[in-house]
């Protein structure tokens, strides 16, 4: 059995897969924000409940935003701020007295649609003639992005390898000028206008008007003129970020999830504007919305342990 758990700024949900991937059981609790031994409690806590539901114990991945660094083995680039700085993983172990596994979050969801998601229908033919690539993408309130190559995540040798959203965004148009200022404390970043704030924040800055992302793809759905141009401004960005990961990974496949990938446009017109931007005369990546939806990045979690290793460590596979 695998338990993954998806740690983020409001939520924990933890849930446990059998080696087919079917779902065994699932919890979700309120991320505590008092201190970061009280967010060790609540992972305990949750692990626990969920092993003593099923009646078996598992291995255990946890998904956060953010990454442990290979050069100190704590966490950095966390939006849940008390993580960063602290060994989670071996404080994890050592609490549970058994081996956990952390990844950055959007890794964990590009693991899960490239495990048995929406990407698991690009997967060539014939397997082994190239390695098959995958890269996952998090378009929500931030922009996150991972990288899945023949079934394992990758991460680089400084645990940072996907992080696309802090990329700047290419070749920018002169309507994108002066260039916004990121919390990162660079300028030009991709989520900023690729994530659900950004495309909203994109509309008020051309219309005055205060709406969400989702309420911008509605207006859009409706006709309206404006909220049109803001999603026609919002894919050919798109378009040209995802042209740069093309150009570099040239992955079979780019998985899209988060709140703007339910806005089904863009997997008409996207790849459709990429074209001019990548450096080949044929694109054959596909784009493609995420199966798992708000699951994928829990699920991804469980994967982070195969299923030779949980056997291995001689953990029941509950089927």
């Amino acid at each position: 059995m695998r338990i993954g758990i998806d740690l983020g700024g409001t939520k924990i949900e933890a849930l446990a897969l059998d080696d087919h991937g079917s779902e065994l059981g699932r919890l979700r609790r309120p991320t505590p924000h008092d201190s970061y031994q009280s967010i060790i409690d609540a992972l305990v806590g949750i692990v626990g409940e969920l092993e003593s539901q099923l009646g078996s114990k598992g291995t255990v991945g946890v998904g956060i935003p953010g990454t442990i660094s290979p050069a100190t083995g704590l966490v950095k680039g966390s939006n849940v701020l008390t993580l960063n700085g602290r060994p989670l993983d071996r404080d994890l172990q050592e609490q549970l007295g058994s081996r956990v596994r952390v990844a950055n979050d959007a890794n964990c969801f590009a693991l899960s649609e490239a495990a048995d998601g929406a990407a698991v229908d690009s997967r060539p033919a014939k397997p082994g003639q190239s390695p098959y690539v995958v890269f996952g993408v998090i378009v929500g309130t931030g922009t996150g992005g991972g990288i899945v190559i023949d079934g394992k995540t990758v991460e680089g040798p400084d645990g940072v390898a996907g992080e696309w959203g802090h990329m700047p965004l290419p070749w920018p148009q002169e309507n994108e000028w002066p260039l916004p200022k990121c919390w990162c404390g660079r300028s030009g970043c991709i989520e900023l206008f690729l994530s659900g704030t950004g495309l909203a924040a994109d509309h008020n800055r051309a219309t005055g008007e205060k709406l969400t992302g989702p309420q911008v793809a509605q207006a859009a759905e409706a006709g309206n003129i404006a909220a049109l141009a803001t999603l026609s401004r919002y894919e050919h960005r798109m378009a040209r970020g995802l042209a740069v990961i093309i150009s570099v990974l040239n992955p079979h496949v780019i998985v899209l999830g988060g709140g703007v990938s339910n806005i089904e446009r863009l997997y008409k017109n996207v790849p459709e504007l990429w074209k001019p931007f990548a450096f080949s005369d044929v694109v054959s990546t596909r784009l493609v919305k995420a199966k798992h939806g708000d699951s994928s990045g829990v699920r991804g979690a469980a994967w982070l342990w195969s299923i030779d290793e949980v056997a291995s460590l001689g953990f029941e596979a509950k089927t």
